[in-house]
């Protein structure tokens, strides 16, 4: 049974990180120098396998790999990885790249596939952009953890009403199809806009949008 790299959940003030699985070990040194020289942490392995025994940084981070490897190549790490969802982007590197293969990785999500040799520049681009990719994802995954912790103090009957109002019904509207008084409409709405730390109606909805809630009429 293949074991998966978990992501350990410290403090997500690190530096960025680069994680490096390759081989060949000239390949390495050079890749380790060059993501140094711009301040950035590496982890290097020199196989999958290697890289799937450690634990993941809570940090933004991303994945050089190269195609060719011993025992698990890379594009069958990437499956791995996608089926243990692990959200990491991926930079391949090979020196035997064929479009096939290219299709592959792309069409698996990888941000970048880099035939050897390539220019520093082109490597550093990639990363750069890999990395804030991943930084954004990691953001957007606590908002909406954070908004669905606070969806979670919402009675059903607060859920409900709140669907309804980021659908853009009114109060008198959302009385009518519940069957309720318009005053209760309004109470519960003043208890979801407090409970959701809403500002506005605008900011409800958009609160929403994040959730994707929606309101479906019977």
């Amino acid at each position: 049974m293949t074991q998966h790299p978990k992501s350990s959940r410290e403090p997500a003030t690190r530096e960025p990180i680069v994680f490096v699985v390759e081989d060949d070990e000239s390949v390495r040194r050079a890749l380790t120098n060059l993501f140094q020289s711009v301040g950035l942490e590496v982890e290097l392995f020199g196989s999958a396998p290697e890289m799937l025994e450690n634990k993941l940084p809570d940090v933004a981070s991303c994945l050089v790999l190269d195609v060719r490897l011993p025992g698990l190549s890379g594009l069958d790490f990437q499956t791995e990885l996608a089926r243990a969802k692990i959200q990491i982007p991926i930079i391949f590197m090979t020196g035997h790249g064929d479009i096939p293969m290219t299709v592959k990785a792309m069409k698996g999500g990888a941000v970048d596939f880099l035939t050897k040799p390539f220019r520093d520049q082109e490597m550093l681009d990639a990363v750069l952009a890999a990395i804030e990719q991943d930084r954004k994802r990691r953001e957007s995954d606590k908002k909406i953890a954070h908004f669905q912790a606070l969806l979670e103090t919402l009675t059903p009957r607060e859920r409900e009403i709140f669907s309804m109002v980021s659908s853009g019904l009114m109060n008198k509207q959302i009385a009518a199809e519940l069957g309720l008084a318009e005053i209760t409409v309004k109470i519960h709405r003043g208890h979801i806009m407090k409970k959701m730390g809403a500002k506005s109606l605008l900011d409800l909805v958009m609160k929403s949008e994040t959730l994707g809630i929606r309101h479906i009429k019977p």
